[in-house]
């Protein structure tokens, strides 16, 4: 099994939703964080003072699903959340070892 992490803008979140359904990916948990990376955040002006913005508002989700999926999710979501412009985010992709549902106590695919 394969664990997603990806870091997208926040307003591409519906339309990231959408096609991941498309693939067949059931479930996710989503997160609002911010940080920065090569854009390095920006300088807003707030009562006639400018000041630094070093964190911008990013979304994570986290997908957790079987190998063969993964592939698919990770195109639907580079293909959905990508603008093209600086700051569209980052995929990251893990090994997941084991997997449990705490309720019922099953296992790997099935706990997923």
């Amino acid at each position: 099994m394969k664990k997603i992490e990806a870091i997208i803008k926040p307003f591409k979140m519906d339309d990231v939703r959408e096609a991941l359904a498309e693939v067949g990916v059931a479930g996710m948990t989503v997160t609002e964080v911010k940080g920065f990376g090569r854009q390095k955040g920006h300088t807003e002006l707030y009562r006639g003072a400018e000041y630094q913005v070093d964190f911008l508002p990013k979304m994570k989700l986290e997908i957790v699903l079987p190998t063969d999926q993964a592939e698919l999710a990770i195109e639907a979501i580079m293909k959905t959340a990508q603008t093209g412009k600086i700051g569209d985010g980052k995929i990251f992709v893990y090994d997941v070892e084991r997997v449990i549902r705490i309720r019922t106590g099953e296992e790997n695919e099935e706990a997923v």
